[in-house]
Parts: C-alpha cells; structure tokens; sequence
C-alpha cells in the first residue's frame, strides 16, 4: 500500500509546472508577510496542519530536474487539524515537496516537525496530495495558523472584496473654494463587483479618503484596515500609475490633481510586502 500512494504522489507531483518545480523553500519558513500567506491561502482548496511522519528523500530518475543543493522529499504525515477542506480530507497524508540540503549536504529532518500545508486533492487518490505553490508547505506556529485561518475566513465570506483587475474610468469635481475637491476612481473587479476609491480634500484639513463597495459611495466608507483582503487586493493589485485612460477627458488641471489623489490613497496602502520569490 506505501509503495502504491508513493507512486501516486510521484504522478501528482509530476503535473506541476516545470519552472515550479525548481523553487524550493526554507525547512522552516516564518517570515512570510500577510500577502505572501494570501497569495497562496485563497487559492487552496485544503488547509491543514499536519505532523510529518516521515519524509524520504528521492533520487535518480525520481529526482532528475531537482537543481544542486536541494532534495526532493517524499512526507507521509498524520492531519492534526483540518482548516480548510469541504470535502474533508483523511487522518494519513502524503505529498512531495522540495526543500534545501541541511548541513553537510545531509537532507533535513523533518520527522515529527509541523507544516501548514496548502494543498489541492489529487483526483482519485485520496491521502494524496499536491502543494498549491513549491512554498505552501509553512513552517507551523500559532501566528501563521492564526493569519491564514484569518484570510480564509474573510475569503468565504458572502462580502469578501472581488479580485481587482484595474482601473477603469476617475472623475474629479474641484470645489466651490479653493483648496476644495472630491475624487472618484472606480475599479474593473473580476466578477464585475463595483469598487471605487474617493478622496475629499477640504481646505485646512487632511485629505480624507475611503473605498466603496457597491454603486452607491457610502458616507460611512473608510480605508480598509491593514491585513485584510480588501487592504490585500487593493495594496497588491493596483498599478503605480493611474492609466491615461482613466483622465482622458479631464482637462490637464483635473487629471493631475486626479493623479495626486491616487498616489496619496497608494501611499496611504503602504507597499504589498511580497517576500516570496518570483516564481
């Protein structure tokens, strides 16, 4: 039977992108920021933490596009806690990962360790797995779990923001006095949700600004709070720039001053913090 679920998980493992299978992760990764964990959490249909049983290092053919100074392991390991999974997921799991050489070019022990796993079923295989991303197996402590349990919670909820795509078209109205205006930027979302960005600039007072969901701009509306999905899909996934698109038929006065509001509310994100590398 062990023979059978390693080859299985050596099939599954074989389906992932080729330029994926070349990045590797620390044994123990906890420095991930909030976007990195997003960037892979949203798109996981399993969450789990496991404590691995044991983890085989592969060679020959099993590991021929492995690069120098790093091992591709074989984890069987016992599900501790299932975070995400709707179908459930069995107590015993196994799955295939690629992680640096330890010391001496020794594998790394990762027997009896606990891993965060984000992972996908592999389709009539069940125990076996395939990681989500080369990274999503995470070094365990109750931080991350907490964040990613976090971010999963906000993303199957029925007011989760849409996925930000770009930005459509801006207006900007100056005001009656100097000093005065209001800027609107709306959002293209990939489910067509509307969102829209606004900044009311009042003489002698700091800039205000807030984002909408909905068609309506809600006199409530505020920023989104740092480390949330709607910080995330507007901190990650707006341009630097505004598009000329967007200003195209303001007067060079209104564009600029509608530049200016959408660098402040960028600003006012502060930077997406990816850690991650480039895959």
């Amino acid at each position: 039977m062990r023979t059978l679920l390693f080859l299985a998980c050596l099939t599954a493992f074989s389906t992932l992108p080729a330029h994926a299978e070349t990045v590797t992760q620390p044994l123990v990764n906890n420095s991930f920021s909030y976007a990195d964990l997003a960037d892979i959490a949203v798109t996981a249909p399993i969450a789990a933490v496991v404590l691995v049983d044991d983890a085989i290092p592969l060679k020959g053919a099993q590991a021929a596009d492995v690069p120098p100074g790093v091992v591709r392991l074989y984890v069987e390991a016992t599900v501790q806690t299932l975070i995400r999974g709707a179908d459930g997921l069995q107590a015993q799991v196994n799955y295939l990962v690629d992680v640096p050489l330890g010391p001496s070019n020794r594998p790394p022990r990762l027997r009896k360790a606990r891993m965060l796993v984000l992972a996908a079923p592999v389709p009539g295989r069940p125990g076996t797995l395939q990681l989500v991303a080369p990274d999503a197996q995470i070094g365990w402590t109750p931080e991350t779990e907490q964040r990613v349990r976090a971010i999963l919670v906000e993303a199957a909820s029925k007011d989760a923001p849409p996925h930000v795509t770009g930005i459509g078209n801006a207006f900007h109205v100056p005001g009656a006095i100097p000093g005065e205006s209001e800027t609107q930027i709306f959002l293209t979302t990939q489910n067509g949700r509307p969102i829209s960005l606004n900044v009311l600039r009042r003489p002698q007072e700091d800039p205000r600004w807030a984002v909408a969901l909905g068609e309506m701009v809600d006199e409530a509306a505020t920023p989104p709070k740092p480390e949330t999905l709607l910080w995330y899909q507007l901190a990650c996934f707006l341009p630097a720039r505004l598009p000329d698109s967007s200003v195209s038929s303001m007067s060079d006065a209104d564009a600029a001053a509608t530049r200016d509001d959408y660098q402040l509310i960028l600003q006012r994100l502060g930077p997406c913090a990816r850690t991650r590398q480039p895959r």
